[in-house]
């Protein structure tokens, strides 16, 4: 079990932490529970159950909560719960990134429901801080249970926990005083709850230290992005030899092939994806799950910054993708998760299309897949930072409609867009798949005719086929990006929203 001053001294430079704490505020407290916090404070050598203050990590000043198990199982009470406010309030005020490291059994029993709703208030003020665009990073360590996990345990931008740590709601004792059996075993386990999509990582402490200086880093230099002289953005690192960008009605170099040679080539299962593109990232974050106990493989989600533009990056994972595998309700929930990111820590938003198709299957059906389609619509449509949408190969259905409304769209030049498959669009057409390559041609959506007709910005090229360029592929797609993220940068929600709005409201009329 790692005690609170050891996850300081672990997780901040040395010697820097410097203490928030004033003494407890007196709570109603009869003779025996008096007796019981006297004894805590000499076991623990802690006043209460949580210890705050500042510190630096890797030289960068950032505001610290850490709950003290020995004290009473870090059980949160009204003089908990206070210090924890205050220091959330005051990090808000300093505009601090706050780091917050739970363990602890839940509410302390000993003040009954008066403790159980000081949940509330914690909540409130966590909530406060990210809406004023700081980060709150959050590292779960064993056991964090009850309400702890379910307040401020849970709202973190991102969450990890310490290896093999008990998580969960309700504790096992509890469990088996109120049922009369044992909890399902590993069930409550980080490395579960991780599998399952509710945390993002399983780090012991010298590397959760490393992420929070990724993430810093990203978010420290979008804050240094916002802060140019309005209407001239930050300059980006200089593009990889190769980035071209093509003019409105040119069609790159793929004016020699079909719609259908595009498809094909689309399709070689060693053409690069998203995973090759963030390889030429720095600060990469990887992070999983929607945060509400959902996976889905066949996407990726990060924090990162491209050509040292920060942003988060969602898409659409080839490598993850089968004919039989594809993204299903959850991967939409994720998409979300990522739009929300990036307005809560204001960051652009890079979305890769990539997909052969969203889940057809009943359990897709019943869980909302339809609707997640709409909402990642509408989120994006009105979503107030800038976003760059990516077509990086197929482009097919829902699944990839749902990643399309942003400032800017790319493409490769052998990417695609279509409401279905060719074949699919063929069969309902002419109940056969054999008009496929006709109908590819005749619905336009290759990149080219894309670029002709206002849905796609601007061409990447391939040379001649990404597959056989990986890597140059890769970086010259990733330098576009960057530029494009400059030519953004600096713009406010009231000129996105509006412009975007226009953008999608022409779309098609002559």
């Amino acid at each position: 079990m790692i005690r609170a001053r050891e996850l300081l001294e672990e997780l901040l430079d040395p010697g820097s932490f410097m203490s928030w704490d004033r003494p407890p505020v007196r709570v109603a407290a009869g003779a025996e529970y008096r007796e019981e916090l006297r004894a805590a404070s000499e076991r623990s050598g802690s006043d209460e159950s949580v210890v705050t203050g500042e510190g630096r990590l890797r030289g960068r000043r950032i505001a610290v909560i850490a709950c003290e198990f020995g004290f009473l199982a870090g059980s949160i009470g009204v003089a908990a719960a206070e210090r924890v406010v205050l220091a959330v309030e005051r990090a808000t005020e300093l505009g601090l990134p706050l780091v917050a490291s739970p363990t602890s059994g839940g509410t302390r029993m000993q003040e009954g429901t008066v403790a159980f709703v000081q949940m509330v208030k914690i909540a409130g003020a966590v909530t406060m801080h990210k809406a004023a665009g700081y980060p709150y990073l959050v590292y779960l360590r064993d056991p964090t249970m009850g309400g702890v996990f379910a307040s401020w345990g849970s709202l973190g931008h991102m969450t990890f926990a310490e290896p093999g740590a008990l998580i969960g709601f309700l504790g096992p004792r509890v469990y088996r005083a109120l049922y009369g059996r044992p909890f399902p075993e590993g069930v409550q386990t980080a490395e579960n709850l991780y599998r399952n999509g509710v945390i993002d990582g399983v780090v012991p402490v010298r590397v959760f230290r490393r992420i929070v200086h990724r993430v810093l880093n990203v978010v420290h230099s979008q804050a240094i992005s916002d802060s140019q002289e309005s209407g001239r953005p930050a300059a980006a690192e200089p593009p990889v030899s190769g980035a071209v960008e093509y003019p409105a009605g040119h069609a790159g170099s793929s004016t020699d092939q079909s719609a259908w040679d595009s498809v094909l080539i689309s399709r070689r299962p060693d053409r690069p994806g998203i995973r090759e593109l963030l390889r030429h990232a720095t600060d990469r974050v990887p992070l999983s799950g929607t945060g509400q106990g959902e996976s889905d493989r066949t996407v990726v989600l990060a924090l990162a910054r491209l050509r040292g533009r920060a942003c988060v990056v969602f898409g659409h994972d080839r490598a993850g993708q089968t004919a039989e595998n594809t993204m299903g309700p959850a991967a939409l929930r994720e998409a979300r998760r990522s739009m929300h990111l990036a307005a809560e820590l204001r960051l652009p938003l890079v979305l890769v299309i990539d997909t052969v198709g969203a889940a057809l299957s009943r359990e897709a059906e019943e869980r909302g897949l339809a609707p997640e389609i709409a909402l990642c619509l509408a989120d994006l449509i009105t979503l107030g930072t800038p976003t760059v949408s990516v077509l990086l190969g197929q482009g097919s259905g829902g699944g990839a409609l749902a990643l399309l409304p942003a400032d800017r769209v790319l493409a490769a030049t052998h990417a695609w867009l279509a409401p279905l498959p060719p074949e699919g669009a063929s069969a309902i057409v002419f109940r056969d798949t054999e008009h496929a390559p006709a109908l590819a041609d005749a619905q336009r959506i290759r990149a080219g005719d894309l670029l002709a007709d206002g849905v796609v910005d601007r061409i990447v090229p391939e040379y001649p086929d990404a597959a056989d360029e990986s890597v140059e592929f890769a970086r010259r797609m990733v330098s576009a990006i960057a530029d494009e993220l400059t030519g953004l940068g600096g713009r406010s929600a009231d000129e996105l929203v509006p412009a975007r709005n226009r953008r999608y409201r022409r779309l098609g009329l002559r």
